[in-house]
Order: structure tokens, then C-alpha cells, then sequence
């Protein structure tokens, strides 16, 4: 991050909106438009859940995705990095086994090993989770705590789970007393309308047999200055949940809940969100663009379909901290894929992120990360 502020750096690393696609003027005028009792309200203490105007708000929005809102509980969280801190407190005791994705969100790892988890990475393709070998770890005695993804516009790999391995993975957990947890923070930034239907949550399934814990986030669709996520689970993990965020923090921001529910009951989060991702959309283009007319043939990458993110695997034995040195040298920052390994050991992948940086950042330092490659990979 500290790299990432220097003016002469070209950042590919931090997965953070750009700062000039924020509705600030939208915002402020709603703000002042609010009645004096819930500007007041902003300002004091809330419910442990969330303010009850949201949960509506956000109930309502959820739903329209086909999510279960009534059958479940709705909690409002401080970032879904806390709503991951919690469900790790809730199901995990020090050396349990929990089950996530290779590679995996840093935040979730970190979540994970704060409560003492011992992590089984999975490993992913370019369709979702490999199902041989979540099959073998839910055939295990001893059921793993719970099983992590992120299956929507992944975090970092970038892909989109495909609906056939989504129907498998269902399948391979049910009967078997291994909760899901299914981060979906990228879901609503798509790119083609083809693959909307590879979109609809595991927990809009509803399926049988399994317990699904399901996160979001206003990050990436609002701001992640608010610091406002939630969790939707099953009542019985939420009770427990929210005992936990009780003794955590008390209650999310009600200054930030104030201005997401008024965002919410306004109507624009959806024009917000179609107009973002028409940005992110240019980004990924350009990006894609700049790498299918510079990176060396060995280099492995997907289009991407939506979210922030294009993975990049180079050769086996490849040391991507090797590369990230000659990329600084030209004026280029990304993030080795050693960072999302749970076992710290897979060093020749690449995460880089185009969400903060203009077509034309994107066109000049896509060419000094392929020339960094080609120095050390030759």
C-alpha cells in the first residue's frame, strides 16, 4: 500500500474502486435532504444487527437475487472482513480444520488463522473448486468446520464458478455437517449478460442438507469507507453470531448505515451499480487488450467476466517476488500470488487488479510487467 500511494507508481495491486467513481454528490445532497430525527440518529449508537431501516432496505435487495430473507436472519457487519471474523469465532476452536480455495482471499485467511484454524486449501480452475478433492476432505471422519468460497468474480483468480460446479459442490457437502460459507463481495459487477445466470447465490438454491452462511459487501458496490457488509445465515449460527459481534464492536456505524439505506430507499443503487461496472467493463478491456499483445505464450490467464481482478500463472518454479522487483524498478506495483496461499509455498502467480486505474495507466504499465516477466522467465 505504501508503494501504491507513490505518484510515480502505476498501482495493479490494491483491489480498491476508484476514487472518482464515487456518488459523493449523490450522497451529500440525500444526506441533506434527511429528516432532523435520522441525521440525530446517524450519530448515536444502533442494534447490535444493524438499524431496522436497512435490514429492510437491504432484505428487499437481496431478495430480488432470490435469497431465502425470511427463512433466514439478516446481520449488518463492520466490512464482510468482520463478518468473516465472526463466523471463524463461531465454528472454529484452535487446530480445527477448515476447507477454503487455492487461491484464497488474504482477508479470509487471516480471519481464519486469528481463531486458530489449521486451512486445507482446495485448488481452483477456471469452473470453481476442484470436487475430487472436496469429495475426499467431506468423506473425512472428522468433518472439516466449515468450507470457504468465493465464487463470483473470485478474489484473487478472477473466475466466475460455473453452474455445473456449483450443482457438483452442492452434491459433494450435502448430509455431510460441513457448513458453506459463500463470500460474494464482486456478484453484481458482471460484464455480460450471458453470464448472469452462473450468478444466482448457492444460497438463493436453497439447498437441502447443507447450512450456507451468506456475506456481501457495500464495498464494492457503494464504498468501502462505509465499513458496512452483512451476513445472512441460518438462525441458529446467527444467535451465535451475534453474540460475538456484540462483544466485538457493539453495532456497525449508524452514520454509514444512515447513508446506505437512503442510497437504498432512493432508487440509484442499482443505476450506481450499472454505471460502475460499464467502468470496470473498459478497465478489464484494456487490460486484456495489454496483455494478449505482451505477455510470452507460457504465461496462463483468464478473461475476465466481472469484479476487480486477472490472475496470471507463470512457469512452475517461477519466483513472482523476482518479477515484482523489476516491475517496481519500471513504476509498476501488483501482488505475488504467495499472498493467497494458505500454505505459503506456490510462488509463480500473479494477481493483478484494474479496478483503480484508467485505460490509459493500464496501457502503459501493462508492458512493464510483461518485460519484468520476460527478464526473469526469459
Amino acid at each position: 500500500m505504501s508503494l501504491a500511494s507513490r505518484p510515480d507508481i502505476i498501482s495493479f495491486a490494491g483491489g480498491m474502486p476508484g476514487n472518482e467513481l464515487f456518488p459523493v454528490d449523490e450522497v451529500e445532497e440525500l444526506f441533506r435532504g434527511l429528516d432532523l430525527k435520522t441525521r440525530q440518529a446517524a450519530f448515536q449508537y444502533g442494534p447490535t444487527p444493524g438499524l431496522p431501516s436497512l435490514l429492510e432496505s437491504l432484505g428487499g435487495f437481496l431478495e430480488k437475487k432470490g435469497l431465502p430473507v425470511q427463512k433466514n436472519r439478516l446481520m449488518i457487519t463492520t466490512g464482510s472482513q468482520q463478518g468473516l471474523s465472526i463466523v471463524a469465532k463461531a465454528f472454529v476452536d484452535p487446530g480445527d480444520r477448515v476447507l477454503t480455495e487455492y487461491p484464497c482471499f488474504i482477508g479470509a485467511i487471516a480471519a481464519f488463522r486469528s481463531a486458530g484454524a489449521k486451512i486445507v486449501p482446495i485448488p481452483v480452475d477456471e469452473e470453481g473448486l476442484d470436487i475430487a478433492m472436496l469429495r475426499l476432505e467431506a468423506a473425512r471422519p472428522d468433518p472439516a468446520k466449515f468450507l470457504y468460497i468465493t465464487p463470483y468474480f473470485h478474489n484473487p483468480a478472477g473466475m466466475l464458478y460455473s453452474s455445473q460446479r456449483k450443482r457438483e459442490l452442492v452434491e459433494a457437502l450435502q448430509g455431510r455437517n460441513i457448513p458453506l460459507i459463500e463470500d460474494d463481495a464482486y456478484g453484481d459487477l458482471w460484464f455480460h449478460e450471458e453470464d448472469r445466470e452462473r450468478l444466482k447465490p448457492i444460497k438463493a438454491l436453497d439447498p437441502e442438507g447443507i447450512d450456507v452462511c451468506y456475506l456481501g459487501s457495500f464495498s464494492k458496490i457503494l464504498g468501502p469507507g462505509l465499513r458496512l457488509g452483512w451476513l445472512l445465515a441460518p438462525p441458529a449460527i446467527y444467535e451465535k453470531c451475534e453474540l460475538i459481534k456484540q462483544s466485538a464492536d457493539a453495532c456497525s456505524p449508524s452514520f454509514t448505515q444512515v447513508i446506505a439505506d437512503a442510497f437504498m430507499r432512493s432508487g440509484q443503487i442499482d443505476s450506481y451499480i450499472a454505471s460502475v461496472r460499464q467502468q470496470y467493463r473498459l478497465r478489464a478491456s484494456a487490460m486484456a487488450a495489454g496483455l494478449r499483445k505482451c505477455l510470452p505464450d507460457y504465461v496462463r490467464w483468464n478473461e475476465p467476466k466481472g469484479g476487480f481482478y486477472i490472475w496470471l500463472t507463470l512457469p512452475e518454479g517461477t519466483d513472482a517476488a523476482e518479477i515484482l522487483k523489476h516491475a517496481i524498478d519500471g513504476g509498476v506495483v501488483f501482488v505475488t500470488g504467495s499472498t493467497f496461499d494458505p500454505e505459503g509455498r506456490r510462488t509463480n502467480a500473479i494477481r493483478l487488479s484494474y479496478c483503480n486505474n484508467t485505460p490509459e495507466e493500464i496501457e502503459r504499465g501493462i508492458p512493464i510487467v510483461a518485460s519484468a516477466i520476460r527478464t526473469v522467465c526469459g
